[in-house]
């Protein structure tokens, strides 16, 4: 026999062998793994894959349990009910073994959403660093589900993930408005509390719901199919990233600040003839009011003092819009490629010296007006020292462009995210889930919102087969400019859908109409979300009727001559205007124009007038993207959600 043809022979032979073949092994789901939380009075669930009928044991807490892998090689044993309590170790016998370790029976809580729910501890440490230093909480767990996207079938597992317990390095990367959830409920209830965080940045509802519930939506079904076609795919892909990186490499070509001599970064550089530009602040669109992308660099003198120098030195820059690269005295200090993060900048020992010093940032404008967004801190701060760097910069185009049409955010489609990163949790029971989401679905989608968010609901309810578990979800914070009049907004029609959806049984919102800013869609203030939330599982999950846990919430009006009369539940200990006379409210006639209005608190009522309304017939509060002076609360200190007795333009 040939000897090539025998050692290709022998190889098969041996691969076909147990021994040597890891077709046999057993395998576990990522989520069973070291460190788990299992949700305790629950039937628990142990699954995995292994070879078409090879037979599992299995042991936990002194029980032993046996099962069949079944022609596919799926396996799973129900391993009972269980109080909280831990540690505990899983064996698993097969034809290899298996241990997992550190396991803990308490409560699971999905943590689902776009950005504000993924936004980490470490983009809040600024205003969270007594927590952050604190947190010791070995018995609060937290699995990042990979982010990615599936168009074609709902997943069985994930590609990697570990549970990890909280303490000062781990809890950065942890949610902030699920890490501050769950201290609020371990604080209280002494039990363990594992978090599953799927959420993704930008995501819209209809990304987390299924093929067969987002029929009910016939343009997001047709372009979830669309999606399953793996070529269509790669040459969307492919054409973004052909014509970014054109539009960039083009811009830096074109960019006077590289290519006119010596760089505008540099130190020493004649900007004396450049133009004068109070930041923080945007740049001026051209005579046809249209805004100047492309690149803007921007220079300032600062004068730094002795005690700066050779000690840590944070640069803050606010944010800006879009992308930036700063440089201090001719050296790279940092880069943020897109607008939101705010710019933190630690700057290397050696970098400024004594007396006077040059910053230099190079602004990428892609789409829209480009600038420094106002109302942020911009210093060089050294411990409790800072150095002001607003007011006077000098400015210069470098060069200009068209703006550059967006990336097409594949991963947001139809369908997607349900198949990639929720499908796989369905046979891991939970108490409930916490859920920020909604920007996404604001801007001319609003109404649509309150279908498409009760869809989502029934949905995973159904796929989970708990029954109606608690579904606590964040109402939009406030946002963007305030207006001296009354008006529409997208911002607070979603904010009503959300209300609306509060008829589907336990489901809870916190309000959060007073914690946002005007200037970041992704407000700090996490810890007030956290706790807002709780209240709302102190109630749904908890069963603790007695807990305030909502603001008032409009229930109906009564017309009484020139006033309204509003009545409310969920007034706690009575209602109560916060910070002095009530503001925020509305009034309009058959005529549908609304003026502001004068609004007193009488009898746990809120009667509404205004003189130039003598026939009212609807008010509104709050309906606004960014309302002022909305400070209608119950005595707990909860805001009323915002409303409108009218549906006009519904």
């Amino acid at each position: 026999m040939n000897k090539n043809i025998f050692k290709n022979l022998l190889i098969i032979g041996l691969l076909a062998c147990p021994f040597f073949s890891n077709f046999a092994d057993v395998r576990l789901p990522k989520l069973v793994s070291d460190g788990m939380v299992m949700q305790r009075n629950q039937p628990l669930k142990i699954w995995g894959w292994a070879s078409p009928n090879e037979k599992i044991s299995l042991s936990f807490k002194d029980k032993a349990y046996q099962t069949v892998a079944d022609k596919q090689g799926s396996w799973q044993i129900v391993l009972g009910e269980f109080e909280a309590g831990g540690p505990y170790e899983l064996l698993i016998n097969a034809d290899n073994h298996l241990t997992v370790k550190d396991i803990w029976i308490g409560d699971v809580w999905i943590c689902s959403g776009q950005s504000n729910m993924e936004l980490p501890m470490e983009r809040v440490s600024p205003v969270y660093e007594t927590e952050i230093a604190s947190a010791d909480y070995p018995l609060i767990r937290y699995f990042d589900v990979p982010q990615t996207y599936n168009f074609k079938t709902p997943q069985t597992d994930f590609a990697y993930g570990q549970w990890v317990s909280a303490n000062p390095q781990t809890v950065l990367k942890f949610s902030a408005a699920a890490y501050f959830f769950a201290k609020e409920l371990y604080e209280r209830y002494q039990i363990p509390i594992g978090l599953i965080n799927i959420s993704l940045g930008g995501s819209p509802a209809e990304a987390w719901i299924s093929e067969d519930s987002i029929r009910q939506f016939p343009a997001y079904y047709q372009e979830a199919q669309r999606f399953k076609d793996d070529n269509l795919i790669q040459q969307i892909q492919t054409a973004d990233n052909r014509r970014i990186g054109e539009w960039y490499a083009d811009l830096d070509a074109k960019d006077a600040g590289f290519h006119s001599g010596k760089r505008w970064s540099a130190e020493e550089l004649d900007d004396s003839a450049w133009a004068l530009m109070d930041l923080p602040g945007y740049w001026a669109k051209d005579e046809k009011d249209q805004p100047v992308n492309g690149v803007m660099w921007f220079r300032k003198k600062v004068e730094v003092p002795a005690s700066f120098i050779n000690r840590p030195v944070k640069l803050i820059l606010g944010c800006i819009v879009d992308a930036d690269s700063v440089f201090i005295n001719g050296k790279f200090v940092g880069t943020t490629s897109y607008q939101y993060p705010p710019r933190r900048y630690s700057v290397p020992a050696g970098v400024l010296h004594e007396g006077e010093n040059t910053v230099a940032i190079r602004v990428v404008s892609n789409a829209g007006q480009g600038g420094f967004v106002e109302d942020k801190p911009y210093q060089l701060v050294v411990g409790d020292r800072t150095i002001d760097l607003r007011g006077d910069w000098k400015y210069k185009l470098g060069a200009r462009k068209d703006f550059l049409e967006g990336e097409t955010f594949i991963r947001w489609k139809p369908v997607g995210l349900y198949n990639a990163m929720l499908a796989p949790l369905f046979t891991y029971p939970i108490k409930g889930v916490i859920w920020y989401q909604g920007e996404s679905n604001a801007s001319g989608r609003a109404i649509e919102y309150r279908n498409l968010f009760a869809t989502l609901i029934r949905d995973w309810r159904a796929r989970w087969k708990q029954g109606d578990f608690p579904f606590l979800f964040v109402q939009l914070a406030n946002f963007m400019r305030s207006y001296p009049q009354p008006a529409e907004s997208d911002w607070a029609t979603l904010r009503e859908s959300q209300l609306k959806t509060l008829a589907l049984p336990n489901t809870g919102m916190a309000v959060t109409i007073d914690i946002g800013e005007w200037n970041d869609i992704h407000p700090l203030n996490k810890k007030e979300v956290g706790k807002r939330l709780a209240l709302n599982a102190e109630k749904w999950a908890y069963g603790e009727n007695s807990v305030v846990y909502s603001g008032p919430v409009y229930q109906s009006m009564q017309i009484d001559g020139n006033k309204i009369v509003l009545t409310f539940s969920q007034t706690g200990s009575g209602l109560t205007a916060k910070g002095g006379k009530l503001g925020a409210f509305a009034i309009a006639g058959k005529d549908k124009q609304f003026v502001w209005a004068n609004a007193e608190i009488k009898d746990n009522q809120v009667i509404v007038w205004s003189d130039e309304v003598p026939d009212p017939v609807a008010v509104r509060y709050a309906w606004a993207d960014n309302p002022e002076n909305a400070n209608l609360y119950n005595q707990e200190g909860l805001p009323a959600s915002p409303f409108r007795t009218d549906d006009w333009g519904n």
